[in-house]
Formats: structure tokens, C-alpha cells, sequence
């Protein structure tokens, strides 16, 4: 295609060069981050054949802590709304799938609810029905802010532990309910072994694809909200709330509508956690989850969506690595043994993680994967000072 174009008057005209560092497709796939993607992604692929039961359920235990995370960034990182009840909404899409998915029983002296309803059908209302959960508490999320919300959300902590504890209709009680296996187009995601390439596959190498692409689809989405529209007015009422108003963003609604959504990732994640633990129990979606998924996106990096994943893979797997090498390591033992427990080493790991990101690397881990600009981009490279300064030329009759 030639350089030149021609006007209605027959003039011929250059054509517009291209933008200044906009790489091309071809320049996109030679890139090392590229290579390095694909690689990871192929390792993802191949895990399930490789590993044992533990390791995939720590890797599954990853996967639902990042979509839960991803939720929380997008609220907290991206719009500036502390939330401190994000474990609250877990609880009510793992309980809400039980529920819906599970038939009616008696178990443990209580005599469980359950609709019967088909496990894809049941995963999609429970991730509706944290969304609702987080509606109906969106109000009060749209008017407040800072510590405020943040107390107004830990409330949630205490009503739903509450409710988990004493409703054994339809949460089992302290001892919980077992959770129904999901089943999609006619394959059960149970411990029913499956051969392929003369590996058995149970529930966790199952679960394992699902995990994957849960996130890859969360992710995307997320990442499709803060790089349009909706995410920029979300910077704009974290950065400045009062210049967003003016500048015609509405402020409440944006505010509501982020809190559903980040609702409804936490359902999503709390589904695919009922699913790999098989049981549900109360304690767990206590304050404490709320705190680490807060240390999540602190550690991992507040607005990102890689940060989220980071981080969360940062936090759910150092327990798990910690418990399963207790013996050779320095000051951990066994739970129960007497020593520091691996739960409680991990807590003070990621404890230290967070107040060394906070003062030494504001951006979190996943800063630490940005390379460099690259010369030629038309961008100023970083360390390289002040700008040059450059002269303009002299107009004829003016003085040195």
C-alpha cells in the first residue's frame, strides 16, 4: 500500500503515519511476557496429571480465594470502598448452593432443607443471590465511605455467623452440611474416577478445569470493566469523589452497583470453595477469611487484577505449603504438637508481607512483573531524569 493518498482535488497527500508505540501483532507475540503467558498456561493444562490430591486442592483453594479477590479489587482498590463483610457474601453463595442444589435430609439432628434443584441452575441462583444480598445492602454502601462503611460492613460478619450458627434448617449448625456435587452437560464433578491418558481423575482433577476457567472468565471481565468506562469513573470516585460528581459520574449508583458485583464475584467464589471442601461449616466464614482477603489485594496490588491473583495465591498457599513441609522447617510443627502452628506462622508471614508492601512497594507484588519501556516507543524511559529541553527556532528579527 503506497505512503500517499489522494484528496477530491486530485492533490496528493501523505497518508497518517501510525501511532508512536502501538506495537503490532507480530511485535506482540515476540515479546517475553507472551512466551511466558503461554508457558504458564500450558503448565495450568498438564498440572492435573502430575500432582497429588493435596496440591490440587491447595491449587483450587487459589483459584476461589483470586475470584473472591478479583471481587474485592474491583471494589476496594478500584473505587476506594473499605469492605470488611466480603466473607459474608461467601457464605451465602456456598450456603445458597447447598440449599438450593441439596435434597431434603436429617443429618446430625437436624432436619436439612433443600430444593432439589439442578446443580448448574442452583450455581447460577447462588451467585444471584449473593448479588441480591449485596443489593440489598448497596444503599447503605452508596452513602457511605472510609471507616464507615467499613464497620456498617463488618456487621455483616456478626449477623451471618449468627444466623449460620442457629439456623440448622439450613446451614447443618456448627457441624454443616455436605455439599451436592455439580454436574454440567451430564458430566459429575465427583470422586467417581475418571481414566485419561491412564491417570484416574477424581473431583479435584475435575474441579480443576472448572477452577480455571471460572477465573480466566472472571478475570477477563474484570479487566474488561476497569480498562472501559465504568472503571475509569471508578478511579475518579476513589481519587476525588466530589470531582466525579461534577464532572457528571453518579457517584451513588456507581458505588451500589460495584458493591453487587464485587457480591456477586464472592458467591462465585464461595460455590467453587463448598465444591472442593465437600462440606460447608460456619467457622469458617468468619472475620478472620474477611482480613486475608483484605491482605490479598494489599499484598498483591489494590486495582489490579493480576494483583488479585497474586495475592490471593500468596496468602491461600503459604498455609498449605507450611503444613505440608511442618517437619523440616525451623520454629513450625504439626497442629497440635505445641509449637507454632502453620496457620498461625502464616498469618505472621503475610502479616510482615503486608507492612513490607505498604512501606518499601505501594503497588504490590505484581509490580514487581512491569518491565521497562522499551526505546523507540516515544515514551520516557524511567530513571533518566528531567526531559531534555529542546529550543525552539528563531523567528526572523528576533534577538538572541
Amino acid at each position: 500500500m503506497s505512503d500517499t493518498s489522494v484528496t477530491t482535488s486530485g492533490t496528493a497527500t501523505p497518508a497518517a503515519p501510525e501511532p508512536v508505540g502501538a506495537p503490532g501483532l507480530t511485535e506482540r507475540l515476540r515479546r517475553p511476557r507472551t512466551y511466558a503467558v503461554l508457558l504458564g498456561s500450558l503448565l495450568l493444562l498438564v498440572l492435573p496429571f502430575y500432582l497429588d490430591r493435596f496440591w490440587l486442592q491447595a491449587g483450587l483453594f487459589a483459584m476461589a480465594a483470586a475470584i473472591g479477590a478479583i471481587g474485592l479489587n474491583m471494589l476496594t482498590g478500584a473505587t476506594g470502598q473499605l469492605s470488611m463483610g466480603h466473607a459474608f457474601f461467601l457464605a451465602v453463595g456456598a450456603y445458597g448452593y447447598c440449599v438450593l442444589a441439596g435434597e431434603s435430609s436429617t443429618e446430625n439432628g437436624h432436619a436439612l432443607t433443600g430444593l432439589g434443584l439442578p446443580t448448574w441452575l442452583a450455581t447460577v441462583l447462588a451467585v444471584l443471590l449473593a448479588g441480591l444480598a449485596g443489593g440489598v445492602f448497596s444503599p447503605i454502601a452508596g452513602r457511605l465511605r472510609g471507616a464507615y462503611l467499613g464497620i456498617a460492613t463488618l456487621a455483616l460478619i456478626f449477623i451471618g455467623q449468627h444466623v449460620l450458627f442457629n439456623a440448622g434448617s439450613l446451614t447443618g449448625g456448627y457441624n454443616g452440611r455436605a455439599v451436592p456435587p455439580l454436574s454440567l452437560f451430564g458430566f459429575t464433578f465427583d470422586d467417581t474416577e475418571l481414566l485419561v491418558a491412564a491417570v484416574p481423575f477424581g473431583s479435584s482433577e475435575k474441579l480443576w478445569y472448572l477452577g480455571l476457567v471460572a477465573l480466566l472468565l472472571s478475570a477477563l471481565f474484570a479487566r474488561g470493566v476497569l480498562r472501559g468506562r465504568p472503571g475509569r469513573a471508578m478511579n475518579a470516585i476513589r481519587d476525588h469523589r466530589i470531582a466525579a460528581g461534577v464532572m457528571g459520574v453518579p457517584v451513588a449508583r456507581y458505588r451500589a452497583g460495584v458493591f453487587v458485583l464485587s457480591s456477586m464475584y464472592a458467591g462465585l467464589a464461595g460455590v467453587l470453595l463448598a465444591l472442593v471442601f465437600q462440606r460447608t461449616v460456619p467457622e469458617y466464614f468468619g472475620m478472620i477469611l474477611s482480613l486475608e482477603y483484605l491482605a490479598m489485594i494489599v499484598i498483591g496490588g489494590l486495582g489490579s487484577v493480576a494483583g488479585a491473583v497474586i495475592g490471593a495465591a500468596f496468602v491461600s498457599l503459604l498455609p498449605q505449603v507450611l503444613t505440608h513441609y511442618s517437619d523440616s522447617l525451623p520454629l513450625v510443627s504439626a497442629p497440635g504438637t505445641g509449637g507454632l502452628a502453620p496457620g498461625e506462622a502464616s498469618r505472621y508471614l503475610y502479616g510482615a508481607a503486608v507492612v513490607a508492601v505498604v512501606l518499601f512497594l505501594p503497588g504490590g507484588l505484581a509490580r514487581l512483573g512491569l518491565a521497562r519501556p522499551r526505546l523507540g516507543t516515544g515514551r520516557p524511559r524511567l530513571g533518566t531524569g528531567r526531559p531534555r529541553r529542546t529550543t525552539r527556532p528563531k523567528k526572523s528579527g528576533e534577538k538572541k
